[in-house]
């Protein structure tokens, strides 16, 4: 019984039936039918013009998305706990040609417009220290919590109010379809002042491909030409435009969050006095002891340790029901 991560997760038959539609002969690289009605598809979800890339990994979304805020001599505000500075083996420093990440503190993994003021006034004038260039944010959190539409305002603005440049304020959206149902309301309400989004599909239902989303024409531009470079324009994207289409159509990628936090929701209130986080997405931490995990682990479920004492467990878009109920008991019984 798999609860290991949401990547694990099956592709989702709508997207299947999305690439065997697409495979039919047509322009390559990003040229295709397909692919030339991203920019649309993701205006009309957001009810703002924007670019839309295509790439095969949340790291190369994440990546590209960031060079295009940050230049090889500044660097990128992130919580101590993102993914681009816990889990994406130095490809930020690599693809930015060196750009240093630099971690802030938040309790639940988010950071505030209060860090960020104190980190930029650590930096002195000239060119001895590294400047920030950018914030990067994770919605939802590396804990499963959400940043509320307030709070991205306020991270935004405070992007705008310090010392020295505007920094680019950049969302690493691999769980953005859950941090969206768990808000409610339209997709474009936690944007507000948003330049860069990588937008997670993988985790959510399809097999390869992810979308960065970017609110400046001349940032996709630019975007196109670092993509080349990397290696990451596929010859048959339109295979990729595929699947994210068939994700956006019907709002299947809303649809897929909703089931994939209703179960985490089922087991947060098993297991709510051992709850670490609040369950806001699809993720569940809980305080678990070596015994317990190991006892969990003999009865069928797959989970990661998170720490000496605790454990996490992921739910996603294909759970079964009879999964969820089974391990629910199970935590409600340690």
């Amino acid at each position: 019984m798999q609860f290991l991560s949401d990547n694990a997760a099956a592709v989702h038959p709508a997207v299947w039936t999305a690439m065997q539609a697409a495979d039919e002969a047509d322009a390559p690289y990003d040229h295709d039918s397909l692919s030339r009605t991203l920019d649309a598809a993701f205006a009309d979800l957001f009810g703002r013009d924007c670019a839309a890339l295509w790439v095969a990994s949340g790291t190369a979304a994440n990546c590209l998305a960031l060079a295009t805020l940050v230049e090889p001599h500044g660097g990128v505000l992130c919580h101590e706990e993102a993914h681009i500075e816990m889990d994406e083996g130095g490809a930020p420093g690599f693809f930015l040609h060196g750009a240093k990440l630099m971690p802030l503190p938040g309790a639940r993994g988010k950071i505030t417009p209060e860090a960020i003021a104190a980190r930029r006034a650590q930096v002195r004038e000239g060119v001895h220290q590294v400047h920030p260039h950018a914030i990067s944010i994770t919605q939802a959190s590396e804990v499963g919590c959400v940043y509320r539409p307030e709070e991205v305002a306020a991270i935004a603005s405070a992007a705008q109010a310090g010392p020295g440049r505007r920094l680019g304020l950049h969302m690493d959206g691999a769980r953005f379809a859950n941090a969206v149902a768990f808000l409610g309301g339209a997709p474009g309400a936690c944007l507000a002042g948003v330049d860069a989004l990588s937008f997670g599909f993988i985790k959510n239902g399809a097999m390869s491909a992810e979308a960065i989303v970017l609110f400046d024409p001349a940032a996709a531009d630019l975007a196109r030409f670092r993509r080349k470079r990397a290696g990451h324009l596929q010859s048959k994207g339109r295979f990729l435009a595929a699947q994210i289409l068939a994700m956006l159509k019907g709002d299947l990628w809303l649809a897929n969050a909703r089931a994939a936090n209703a179960a985490a929701a089922e087991l947060g209130a098993a297991a709510k006095d051992r709850l670490l986080h609040p369950v806001e997405a699809n993720e569940v931490f809980i305080a678990c002891t070596h015994d317990e995990r190991q006892a969990l682990r003999g009865a069928g479920f797959a989970f990661y340790d998170w720490g000496d004492g605790a454990a996490r467990m992921v739910t996603a878009w294909d759970a079964r029901a009879q999964h969820v109920a089974a391990l629910a008991r199970a935590l409600a019984a340690l």
